[in-house]
C-alpha cells in the first residue's frame, strides 16, 4: 500500500463510492465528501497529499466555475498539495484552464482505471516531493539563523579597533571583494563574520575554507565539487564550496598558503563567476561574496614570484588590516574580562577574579600570539588556579626574547648589510610587533615596512 492521504471531492454519490474502492486499496486514507464547502475544514483537520476536486456542483452546470474557485482556495492555503480535477469527457478547454490556474492534472469522465491509478500515484509522489523539499529549505533556514546568532561576537572599545569597525560597516552593504590581512590570533575570521552578517547576503551560508589545510590533490574537488566516478573514491555527486556559497559569502582563510599553480584555477572561478566540477564539462553560474585573509605580505610573495599579482589585486579591492593585541591597549584587558566570565562558567568557578598586578602583567606582556594566546593563558589560569584570585604567578607567559646586542660585533661594515641586520634583530626582539621595531629602531611603521620590502625581510 503506497504511503499518501486522499480527499475526493464530488456531488455524485456513484463516482464517490467507485473511486474510494479504486484508491483504497493502493493509499493509506482515502476521505470523500459531496459537499465542497467541508474542504476547508476537511484540510484544517487532517494532512492530505492530494484533493480530487470535481469541476461542476450546481445540477446542470458545466461552466467549472465552482471547480476552479475551489482550486483556487486549496492552492492559496496550501501550495504543497496537488490537486487533480474531474471532468466530463469533452471539457478539455476548462481542464487546460484548470492546470493554467495550479492545477496538478485532470481525469475525463468515465475514466479508465489504470490510467487514473497512475496519474493518482504521481499527482501524491509530486505532492509529497514539495512538501519534502519545503522542509528541507525550512530546515537550511533555520540552520543559517542558528548558525549566524551562534557566531562570535567582537570585543574591544579601543580606536584601532573602531577604526577597522567602521571600516566593517562601510564595506559590508556592498558585494566587493575584501582582503583582511593581521597576524595569527589577531580575529580575522571574526571580522569576515561581522562583514557577512552585516552584508545584504546575511540570510544565507556564510562558507569558510582553511586554504592552508587543503590538499593539492584535492583542491579542485573541495572548491568547485566533482561528479560520480570523477576519480577512485568520487561514488557520488558532490558540489564544492563555490556552490554551496552561492547568494552567501565565500571565505577564504589562509590564502597566502596556496600554491602558485593552483592561484590560476582560482582566478579563472573568480573572473568568470562559474565553476565546472571534476568530471564535467557543464559550467555552474556561483553568486558569492568573496572574503579572504591572510597572515602573510602579499606583496612582497608577488615580487618573490610566489603570489599572482593579477589574483592580488581581484582579491584585494578592499584591504582591512586587524591590529595587533598589544596595539589595542585597554583592549586587553576587556578581552580578559570577556574570556574569565567564559572560562569560570564553564569550570564552575564563578567567584574567580584577576587582581590588579596579574592586569599590569596582562598589559605589559607583548602578545605575540594575540587574542587567541590570551584566550589561551586565561583558560589555563582558571583551570590551575588554587584561590579566588587569579595574580601574576598564575599566568605563565612566554619570555621576551631576542636583542640588538652583538650587532656591532658583525665583520661587515657595509652599511646596508648593518641596517639590514639590525631590522632582522629588531624584528626577534620584538616577533609580529612592527610598531615596536621601528619605535626601537627610531623610523617610523611605514619606513620599517619600505625597508623590509627592500631586503626581502
Amino acid at each position: 500500500m503506497s504511503k499518501g492521504n486522499i480527499l475526493i471531492v464530488d456531488d455524485n454519490k456513484s463516482v464517490l463510492t467507485a473511486l474510494e474502492f479504486l484508491l483504497s486499496t493502493e493509499f493509506e486514507k482515502v476521505e470523500c465528501i459531496s459537499n465542497p464547502n467541508r474542504i476547508p475544514s476537511e484540510l484544517e483537520k487532517a494532512h492530505y497529499d492530494l484533493v480530487l476536486l470535481d469541476m461542476n456542483f450546481k445540477t446542470g452546470a458545466n461552466t467549472g466555475n465552482e471547480g476552479i474557485f475551489w482550486l483556487k482556495e486549496i492552492k492559496t492555503k496550501y501550495p504543497d498539495i496537488s490537486v487533480v480535477m474531474i471532468t466530463a469527457y469533452g471539457d478539455v478547454e476548462l481542464a487546460v484552464k484548470a492546470l493554467k490556474t495550479g492545477a496538478t492534472d485532470f481525469v475525463l469522465k468515465p475514466w479508465d482505471n489504470s490510467k487514473l491509478m497512475a496519474t493518482v500515484k504521481t499527482a501524491v509522489q509530486l505532492s509529497q516531493s514539495r512538501e519534502e523539499v519545503s522542509t528541507l529549505k525550512q530546515k537550511e533556514k533555520d540552520l543559517k539563523s542558528s548558525l549566524n546568532e551562534n557566531r562570535k561576537h567582537i570585543t574591544g572599545t579601543s580606536p584601532q579597533l573602531m577604526h577597522v569597525l567602521n571600516l566593517v560597516r562601510k564595506v559590508a552593504k556592498t558585494d566587493t571583494n575584501i582582503l583582511i590581512t593581521g597576524e595569527n590570533g589577531t580575529g580575522k575570521e571574526l571580522i569576515a563574520q561581522e562583514i557577512h552578517r552585516l552584508s545584504n547576503r546575511h540570510n544565507e551560508m556564510l562558507v569558510g575554507v582553511d586554504m592552508g589545510a587543503i590538499s593539492e590533490t584535492l583542491f579542485e574537488s573541495e572548491l568547485f565539487g566533482h561528479v560520480k566516478g570523477a576519480f577512485t573514491d568520487a561514488k557520488e555527486n558532490r558540489a564544492g564550496k563555490f556552490e554551496i556559497a552561492n547568494h552567501g559569502t565565500l571565505f577564504l582563510d589562509e590564502i597566502g598558503n596556496l600554491p602558485l599553480h593552483l592561484q590560476a584555477k582560482l582566478l579563472a572561478v573568480l573572473q568568470n563567476r562559474e565553476v565546472i566540477r571534476v568530471g564535467s564539462n557543464q559550467a555552474i553560474p556561483v553568486d558569492i561574496r568573496l572574503i579572504c585573509a591572510t597572515n602573510r605580505n602579499l606583496p612582497a610573495l608577488v615580487k618573490e614570484g610566489l603570489f599572482r599579482e593579477d589574483l592580488l589585486y581581484r582579491i584585494n579591492t578592499i584591504h582591512i588590516e586587524v591590529p595587533p593585541l598589544r596595539e589595542r591597549g585597554e583592549d586587553v584587558l576587556v578581552l580578559a574580562d570577556f574570556f574569565l566570565k567564559k572560562y569560570t562558567s564553564k569550570y564552575g568557578k564563578p567567584q574567580l577574579k584577576i587582581n590588579h598586578q596579574a592586569q599590569e602583567k596582562l598589559l605589559k606582556y607583548n602578545w605575540p600570539g594575540n587574542i587567541r594566546e590570551l584566550e589561551h593563558a586565561i583558560e589555563k589560569a582558571v583551570i590551575l588556579g588554587e584561590s579566588n584570585v587569579l595574580k601574576p604567578d598564575d599566568f605563565f607567559l612566554k619570555p621576551v626574547t631576542g636583542s640588538t646586542a652583538g650587532i656591532t660585533n658583525s665583520n661587515t661594515l657595509n652599511l646596508e648589510k648593518m641596517e639590514k641586520q639590525l631590522i632582522i634583530s629588531a624584528l626577534d626582539k620584538y616577533p609580529g610587533n612592527i610598531t615596536a621595531a621601528a619605535e626601537e629602531l627610531g623610523i617610523t611603521r611605514q619606513t620599517l615596512y619600505n625597508k623590509m620590502k627592500k631586503f626581502n625581510i
